[in-house]
């Protein structure tokens, strides 16, 4: 990972050069600094965070519209899961008859 050194931003990388989408700064990468670079334990390095699924460890219901076209469900699991990188919170919904999941808009 790589930070700008002009606004601190994360720099990504186009073909041999780190670029910032913030404010465009270049830089040319370093092939022994980035062999250098390595991972914290426990750091997550098989791809995205887990999805929160509303039906896992929840019985309560609540009365909730399927929004799903074939679905007349009014009923549906719910689950709260932190937005991330910030204080609020979004429910997740799971539909008892269907099993569409949305989140609350």
């Amino acid at each position: 990972m790589q930070f700008c050194d002009e606004c601190g931003s994360i720099m990504h990388t186009e073909g041999d050069t780190w670029v910032c989408r913030s404010c465009e700064n270049e830089e040319p990468r370093d092939s022994h600094a980035e062999a250098a670079m390595t991972t914290q334990n426990r750091q997550r390095t098989d791809g995205g965070p887990a999805v929160a699924d509303a039906t896992r460890s929840s019985t309560e219901t609540v009365q909730e519209p399927c929004p799903a076209d074939d679905c007349d469900s009014d009923r549906a699991a719910y689950g709260m899961m932190p937005k991330p990188g910030g204080s609020f919170e979004v429910r997740l919904f799971t539909c008892v008859k269907c099993g569409h999941k949305w989140r609350e808009s």
